[in-house]
């Protein structure tokens, strides 16, 4: 069956996006949405019905590495040695030369020949 460009925009005219209703509060001057609590004041329809939410005081931020020194960081790993780390070593350059450093069976590759 043939999709024309008709039939997709006439599908994508309901994708439109709408802005968000907001309301400016009566009593307080805040932006809140229709029908939901104020948080500043804790009002809603001319009602007490929670406390007032108190004011987030915010710590200034601060660039750069922080004031307090906490001393040195140690990784409490940084001496552990793999136990095949000795293994893996001692093929050496060798090794790498004799099998062409890389696998003989190599998948997608038609097998290993």
């Amino acid at each position: 069956m043939r999709h024309t460009r008709g039939h997709t925009n006439n599908r994508r005219s309901h994708h439109a996006l709408e802005g968000i209703n907001v309301i400016k509060d009566k009593e307080s001057g805040t932006l809140r949405l229709p029908h939901r609590l104020d948080e500043t004041t804790g009002m809603y329809r001319g009602k007490q019905v929670a406390a007032p939410r108190a004011p987030k005081v915010r710590a200034p931020k601060v660039k750069g590495p922080s004031a307090e020194p906490t001393g040195e960081h140690v990784h409490e790993h940084a001496e552990h040695v793999h136990a095949n780390a000795e293994a893996k070593g001692s093929k050496g350059v060798s090794g790498k030369v004799a099998t062409g450093g890389r696998p003989k069976a190599r998948s997608g590759f038609g097998g290993g020949a």
